[in-house]
């Protein structure tokens, strides 16, 4: 969490809770620290539409400390040492949209891991109006696409050449968001 008008910390130090298998606070780490040992945390991804119900997508700067130059459909990321979820998915979505006052609905949890990362991760949604202004630090390039227009650039089985390059976190995210939303008792 950050103080507001004191120096933001650089994405590898800041300062993050670490979790068990049952997201249960068990100690700290820094980001960098975090990554490197691939020590479990925590993560939001947020599914920002536009009034006409098309879908943010973005690609991120090269500079990112995790998954530099990959597309994603998801705002988000860590949450900082003793925030909850809910500021967390809050906060980065306003600063990554470039926006304030947005209103963000938690959907579920999900626990991703993979050979280099795990992270405890809660998905949101967002309405966000059209003229968003994306921080530059975190969004190379950005659009607002309609369902259809993502799954044609979405990885495929037989697919060849469609594909652009997710973030796998985001794409496991998506994935379940699919069968989340075709899940009749999901609430």
């Amino acid at each position: 969490m950050s103080t507001p008008g004191a120096p933001q910390p650089l994405s590898a130090d800041e300062l993050l809770d670490i979790v068990d298998a049952h997201d249960r606070v068990t100690g700290q780490a820094t980001r960098g620290e975090a990554t490197a040992r691939r020590l479990r945390h925590r993560c939001t991804f947020i599914l920002a539409r536009d009034p006409d119900d098309r879908i943010f997508v973005h690609r991120r700067t090269a500079a990112k400390l995790v998954f530099p130059s990959m597309y994603d459909m998801f705002v988000g990321g860590v949450v900082g040492a003793g925030e909850s979820y809910d500021d967390a998915a809050k906060r980065e979505a306003e600063e990554e949209l470039g926006v304030s006052g947005l209103t963000v609905a938690p959907l579920f949890r999900f626990l991703y891991e993979s050979p280099q990362h795990t992270w405890w991760s809660a998905v949101y949604e967002t309405r966000t109006p059209v003229a968003v202004r994306p921080q530059a630090e975190e969004v190379a390039w950005h659009a607002f696409l309609t369902e259809e227009e993502l799954a044609a650039r979405l990885p495929a089985p037989a697919a060849e050449g469609a594909a652009w390059p997710w973030v796998p976190d985001g794409l496991a995210a998506w994935h379940r968001l699919t069968l989340w939303r075709a899940t009749p008792t999901r609430r």
